[in-house]
């Protein structure tokens, strides 16, 4: 077998309304989704949905939607993606629960903090949204909630930008929670990103001639001064302070073992607040860098907080926590774009991500359920 394969993902039934968010994680989880193979677990997300009735249902390639359709004058989304970076070799499932000996009660296995931990969340409420609108306890607000694929891969086959261009109808909204692992505490917005090339040229020659040459590499030490030197700006956005940062994170330039190189590249990347768009990140960079050949290769705008909305601030204080900038870049910059304010909640430390023991604390979840209910649906913290 393949290292990090494992066979064909056997689908696990979500439906059972008996199901709490524990064992919802570990059957979610358990239905392995790596990137590009999310079919099993969206087919088990539709089939579930259908069947607790009360919601519109969509579905767009691996991306399922549901949504309340209760003609109120506030529309709340959230929103998780449905795939996971490959297993581990031997594979790093099913989930096994134990006691660690920082964070106590955990779920381990691929996936349950990135992000199927909040995957489960989401189906829970969306149950429990579906029963209430049956028994005519409808919420005060109207509700999203979308499952997405290909979050994990190249941002040209993310599921949500996809639903963005097909669907764009499926996620208006005025606010939006996107469940990505946050330790159970509010990160209003992100950060923008943007990637450049700084390139310095020379003349080719051999080394034992150096004389004859310029060298390209040689020519590159200001540029790597001007970084060393930068002192990254601290931007407030409604409330919260982002900070930035501007660095190399990669080299290349030489030809062969006796050749003075002709060219050198030192790749930057620039994360900037929220308060400037993609263009303004890049004139700063090529302001930063004058004098030097400077070539974008890629750019995405950050996303505001949008904490000073009314859905916005009960959530905020729903959670009992002071909210935090988001410093890296996530899928709320995608909301954003549409015109919807949007912030990250969800269970599980970002540290453990990706990792071969990646985890989430079961009191997280337990937590993040609790909020989200007494937001979505009115009812007090631990409610059933």
């Amino acid at each position: 077998m393949t290292p990090g394969t494992v066979p064909a993902p056997v689908q696990h039934d979500l439906a059972d309304p008996a199901l709490d968010v524990v064992e919802l994680t570990r059957r979610v989880c358990d239905t392995e989704s790596v990137s590009g193979g999310e079919r099993a677990l969206a087919d088990a997300v539709e089939s579930a949905l259908r069947a607790w009735g009360a919601l519109e249902v969509l579905r767009d390639g691996d991306a399922v939607v549901a949504r309340t359709a209760l003609g109120r004058g506030e529309r709340v989304l959230l929103a998780g993606h449905l795939d996971t970076v490959p297993l581990t070799d031997p594979p790093n499932l099913p989930v096994r629960r134990e006691q660690h000996p920082v964070d106590g009660d955990v779920l381990v296995g691929r996936g349950t903090c990135d992000m199927k931990g909040g995957v489960a969340v989401q189906l829970v409420l969306a149950r429990e949204t579906a029963a209430a609108v049956a028994a005519g306890r409808p919420p005060a607000r109207d509700v999203t909630f979308v499952f997405y694929d290909h979050e994990e891969v190249e941002a040209a086959r993310n599921g949500l930008g996809r639903l963005a261009r097909n669907a764009p109808q499926a996620l208006a909204a005025d606010f939006a929670v996107l469940l990505e692992p946050s330790s159970a505490v509010v990160e209003g917005g992100c950060n923008g990103t943007l990637r450049a090339e700084v390139t310095t040229t020379g003349k080719a020659a051999h080394s034992a001639r150096a004389w004859r040459g310029s060298n390209a590499i040689h020519a590159a030490a200001p540029v790597l001064a001007r970084l060393a030197q930068y002192v990254p700006r601290e931007v407030e956005v409604e409330g919260l302070v982002f900070r930035e940062g501007l660095n190399a994170v990669g080299i290349a330039g030489g030809i062969a073992g006796n050749v003075v190189p002709d060219r050198c590249v030192v790749t930057v990347n620039h994360r900037f607040a929220p308060a400037f768009s993609a263009a303004e990140a890049e004139a700063h960079v090529r302001e930063v860098f004058d004098g030097f050949d400077v070539r974008v290769t890629d750019a995405a705008d950050g996303a505001r907080p949008g904490l000073h909305l009314p859905a916005a601030a009960e959530f905020v204080r729903r959670t009992g926590t002071d909210p935090l900038p988001k410093f890296g870049w996530t899928d709320v910059a995608r909301f954003s774009a549409l015109g919807v304010p949007a912030v990250n909640y969800g269970p599980g430390d970002n540290a453990t991500a990706h990792a071969d023991d990646e985890r989430c604390r079961v009191e997280e979840l337990e937590r993040c359920l609790d909020v989200l209910r007494g937001w979505l649906l009115g009812a007090g913290e631990g409610a059933a």
